[in-house]
């Protein structure tokens, strides 16, 4: 019996070397000098108003000497050694309406709207996606995968639905990416019988003696899409938790969720051997996600299971929030899922302000510590649906059902100048703009690569410098613009 313990703690104290070693190879590796000297290129790409620059690769910047920079001149200031959050990726939702948008296109356009998202050479290389457990308001009409009243042990559990084309969609866009997409599902409602309200829709609660029977749930979706070929990356308890809409929708306090996971979400999952899958609490507005974190995070018992917060950006922009919430529990990660522009207005397209909406979120979203952001709908049709409430909104490709053309807006170009240069595994670095009519922020890739992504929302162009060490690049932003600078 000594014999066995002896063996543990010392297969323990292995164990423990072995983290420790891994640990300090990582933080050797965060404070190892960026050699600016070895510098040889800056390859600058843009998106720009009233020209035809979209994610165009443009001049190769001339790094020059610079030792102390003027504070009248615009500069943004990058520091490569100091390094923060790691990025898990950039993506959208691939819901019911863009599947039954894309399988009204022909073959040809298919091919070509895959491509574009999801090829890292040919496209913008999105790497991180959500889709929805049942239906959402994003669908032809509301379903749920098991509608038999009182059926908790879930034998009529089916996704057959969804076989029809969501799941063949993703598997398209999962092939295109070569297998480097990550998917995580948020419901919108349970099924009507598990309600309070007797009704997917117009929020209601989840009834407490269906709470065990909903966990289970989850452990169904994310099997059986396995069995279809999609694995699931990670959950979102509820997809706007605090808001009662006219759409599928279920209301949970923050003592309700922490409860959820404590006493059956996170249990069943670990259970079921799922527990790799990242628990992700609130999916909602910035605005009070503090106190969701507050309730859940100081519950040990509710927090092991957590990986992190989801949020949106619908009711005020109050990005401080988000940095609040990193700087209070900073081993939990945040991350952006859902965000649109809306009512949609096929008139209204073109305008430029549509791609601004994006580019001033992800970046301010990004320095406040975000992981990653994720867009709502990929594509929808020329009525910014299917939508079975006509709750319609635009996404960054249109697609025309009539013509079975493709229109890619400005929102499109704008996020891909974060998902096509700033990869998984790529760290924030330190970026600071003396400009404030310059938006910016900074990241470093696992090859070396540096990415900064500078946005001008004014109606001049600006000239400007970015420095590195003593050394500098001049180049011009651009009015109603955005660009990445890739540094290598």
């Amino acid at each position: 019996m000594r014999k066995k313990i002896n063996y543990l703690i010392f297969i323990f104290i292995l164990f423990s070397a072995c983290i420790q070693k891994e640990k300090s190879k990582k933080q050797e590796g965060d404070k190892k000098h960026f050699n600016s000297a070895a510098l040889k290129q800056a390859d600058l790409y843009i998106t720009a108003f009233n020209t035809s620059y979209r994610l165009t690769k443009k001049e190769s910047l001339k790094f020059e000497n610079l030792e102390q920079p003027d504070e009248s001149f615009p500069t943004i200031i990058i520091d490569p050694d100091k390094k923060f959050q790691e990025i898990e990726g950039f993506g959208g939702a691939l819901t019911d309406a863009a599947a039954e948008t894309f399988y009204k296109l022909p073959g040809s356009k298919q091919e070509e709207l895959v491509k574009k998202y999801f090829s890292a050479e040919n496209g913008i290389g999105y790497t991180l996606c959500r889709t929805h457990i049942n239906s959402c308001d994003f669908s032809s009409e509301s379903y749920a995968y098991c509608d038999v009243k009182g059926d908790t042990s879930l034998k009529s559990f089916s996704i057959s639905h969804d076989k029809k084309f969501r799941i063949p969609f993703i598997k398209k866009a999962i092939a295109e990416s070569q297998n480097k997409i990550n998917i995580f599902a948020s419901p919108w409602s349970p099924p009507a019988w598990m309600k309070t309200n007797n009704d997917m829709l117009h929020g209601g609660k989840l009834k407490p003696e269906y709470y065990q029977a909903w966990a289970n749930y989850f452990v169904k979706f994310i099997k059986e899409y396995e069995k279809a070929g999609i694995a699931i990356w990670g959950l979102t308890v509820q997809n706007e938790p605090a808001a009662v809409q006219t759409w599928e929708s279920c209301i949970y306090t923050a003592k309700e969720e922490c409860g959820f996971i404590k006493n059956c979400l996170g249990p069943t999952l670990e259970k079921a051997g799922l527990s790799d899958k990242k628990i992700m609490i609130w999916d909602h507005n910035r605005g009070i996600m503090y106190q969701r974190a507050k309730e859940v995070y100081d519950d040990a018992e509710a927090s092991k299971y957590v990986w992190g917060m989801a949020y949106h950006w619908y009711v005020g922009d109050h990005f401080e929030n988000v940095r609040l919430v990193n700087d209070a529990y900073p081993e939990k990660k945040l991350l952006f899922t859902e965000g649109c522009v809306y009512p949609f207005e096929w008139s209204k397209i073109n305008e430029w302000h549509w791609g601004e909406t994006y580019g001033k979120s992800i970046i301010n979203d990004l320095n406040n510590f975000a992981t990653g952001w994720v867009d709502w709908n990929i594509l929808l049709d020329e009525k910014g649906g299917p939508n079975h409430v006509g709750n319609y909104c635009y996404a960054p490709v249109i697609a025309d059902s009539r013509t079975g053309e493709l229109h890619y807006m400005n929102s499109f170009y704008y996020i891909g100048h974060f998902s096509k240069f700033i990869k998984p595994g790529a760290r924030r670095i330190i970026c600071c703009s003396n400009n404030d009519e310059l938006l910016a922020t900074a990241f470093i890739n696992t090859d070396g690569k540096i990415a900064v992504v500078v946005m001008n929302t004014t109606d001049k162009n600006i000239d400007f410098k970015i420095r590195i060490d003593e050394k500098a690049a001049g180049t011009k932003s651009l009015a109603h613009s955005i660009a990445t600078i890739v540094l290598y």
